[in-house]
């Protein structure tokens, strides 16, 4: 038996939780004093994932140093936080941490591996793919990739951390399954907008393959391996977050497609990682040289250009091979 912290009481640390807890005891760190007190006394977080029950393995707390005896932290806080709440983390060294948040560091350009190992001497894994917080809480199927450079601990991660509905598989590809992750919020928001602006399901099928090209172009040129932006954490991250409502940073493009403010469509506890990410990735594109039309015409949907101009200049690029 493993025990586990969960370093974020949002509704994916909050699912993760709830999973873990059938492989050990389960020590979840909050922010908001009352999502530890709902865990803890009606086993729920009405916040960010209500009407779902969560097993008594589960112990919520509003207190860091409560998570220094867990032999696993899952760290799940919105990317450009990471930093920041490591510093406060004070977990010991040898403690290995499972990166799960999805994005780029503003300023810096870093991946979150990249912030982790800037911050904590721990060792560090990557969690990323196509996994909806609310279908894992209710142990419906999921696979997804565990990513770390070190092989024998990814092993170790993977046989302490899998359930029979939430299959892991593993890779050393760390850059890749990051990579994934974070471009993929974009390109939910971007087929967000072709919903809401009610252009089809034939343009949202040609975004999709079109932005996996983005996502590619970006990634080898960063030292991803094709094969992984091809798998679990790239591709099939990709499909799910655009393709169901049930994705923030989907609901979120809706919205801009409707034509409604950005500060009224960011309202709320709830983070699309993707509205932080899109201009980071912009300008880290830009410094690597790759060209990403869908995420450039995201990050100025964002900074409040005009909808449909912003979809005609795109569909208005000369044409080009595939």
């Amino acid at each position: 038996m493993t025990t586990f912290g969960v370093i974020g009481g949002g509704a994916w640390g909050t699912a993760l939780a709830s999973t873990l807890a059938g492989n050990g005891p389960v020590t979840l760190w909050a922010r908001e004093g009352e999502v530890v007190s709902a865990i803890n006394a009606a086993r729920e977080n009405p916040l960010f994932l209500p009407g779902i029950p969560l097993p008594a393995g589960i112990t919520a707390t509003s207190s860091l140093t409560d998570l220094a005896g867990c032999e696993i932290i899952l760290v799940v806080v919105p990317a450009q936080h990471l930093r920041a709440v490591l510093a406060q983390a004070a977990v010991p060294a040898a403690t290995p941490l499972v990166l799960c948040a999805k994005g780029i560091e503003a300023g810096s350009h870093a991946l979150m591996v990249d912030v982790a190992r800037a911050s904590v001497p721990n060792p560090i894994a990557i969690l990323s793919g196509p996994s909806f917080a609310a279908e894992v809480a209710r142990g419906l199927p999921c696979a997804i990739t565990l990513a770390c450079a070190d092989a024998a601990l990814g092993e170790q991660l993977v046989a302490a951390m899998a359930r029979p509905t939430f299959r892991l598989y593993q890779s050393d590809d760390v850059v890749g399954a990051e990579i994934g992750g974070a471009v993929k919020n974009v390109l939910a928001i971007a087929c967000g907008v072709v919903e809401g602006a009610g252009l089809g399901l034939n343009a949202r099928a040609a975004l999709i393959a079109r932005g996996f090209a983005e996502m590619t172009r970006f990634g080898i040129a960063r030292g991803a391996r094709a094969e992984t932006l091809a798998g679990l954490s790239g591709l099939g991250d990709l499909v799910l977050t655009c393709s169901s409502e049930n994705s923030r940073n989907f609901r979120l493009g809706v919205g801009l497609g409707q034509g409604r403010p950005i500060a009224e469509l960011l309202a709320g506890p709830a983070v699309a990682e993707g509205a932080a990410t899109a201009p980071v990735l912009v300008e880290a594109a830009r410094a690597s040289g790759v060209e990403m039309p869908i995420s450039e015409a995201v990050a100025a949907l964002l900074a409040g250009a005009p909808v449909r101009e912003t979809i005609s200049a795109l569909l208005s690029r000369p044409l080009k091979a595939e």
